[in-house]
């Protein structure tokens, strides 16, 4: 899919396209509202528009991602509304029947990190849960009832961690897709942090991806 890109703006890669495709597994009912989190180029959102989400609001916090997403829903043609937005820091948002998230995931030495534009789109932190742990407690508040997210980390951040917060925010958490993917240059570069904070063994090379899908049940009374 070729997609605008703006400098800075999160590049689609790996992580991307296995969260788009734990999306069309999941089959988006037509006419869902889908809230895209951390929408970078709007390549998730711009996939929930075309399998027939009624609206999608697209949101990140970085003003040239919400005009590389805007500019790319346009260009199709689809009813993709990108917004400069905090949702997390902001829940009035809510009610959404799909919620996707790319949330920022990579761990990073405390007091390092690249200080680029670019970094805010990866950074999470010395166990990489900064964003994740946001989210899930989020969650059921921005969910509507019968309501589904689906978001993508790496296992390097702790699986079991976000299933744990997940169904204590009394959600039915699940892995649902899984990738195992070779380190980029960003990993590449923090492999003496990772190892010395236990996070990958010695001459690891590689990570896991998954796709975690919640889903807001009602339980009975």
């Amino acid at each position: 899919m070729w997609l605008l890109r703006l400098p800075g703006v999160y590049r689609p890669q790996a992580d991307t396209w296995l969260l788009t495709r734990a999306l069309r597994e999941a089959h988006v009912g037509p006419g869902a509202h889908v809230l895209d989190l951390c929408t970078g180029t709007g390549a998730v959102a711009v996939s929930a528009a075309r399998l027939g989400a009624r609206r999608v609001s697209a949101v990140d916090t970085s003003r040239r991602a919400v005009w590389s997403a805007r500019c790319n829903a346009r260009l199709r043609g689809l009813p993709v509304r990108a917004q400069r937005r905090d949702v997390l820091a902001k829940p009035a948002l809510g009610g959404f029947d799909v919620v996707l998230a790319n949330p920022p995931y990579v761990p990073r030495r405390p007091g390092g990190g690249s200080g680029s534009r670019s970094a805010r789109a990866w950074d999470a932190g010395p166990d990489g849960r900064r964003f994740v742990d946001l989210l899930c407690g989020a969650a059921p508040a921005l969910l509507a009832k019968g309501g589904t997210m689906l978001m993508v980390h790496s296992s390097l951040c702790g699986v079991d961690g976000t299933l744990r917060s997940l169904r204590d925010a009394a959600l039915k958490a699940s892995v649902v897709a899984r990738s195992v993917e070779p380190f980029g240059p960003v990993l590449t570069e923090r492999i003496d942090y990772l190892q010395e904070a236990g996070l990958i063994e010695p001459g690891q090379r590689h990570e896991e991806l998954v796709v975690i899908r919640a889903d807001r049940t009602e339980r009975p009374r």
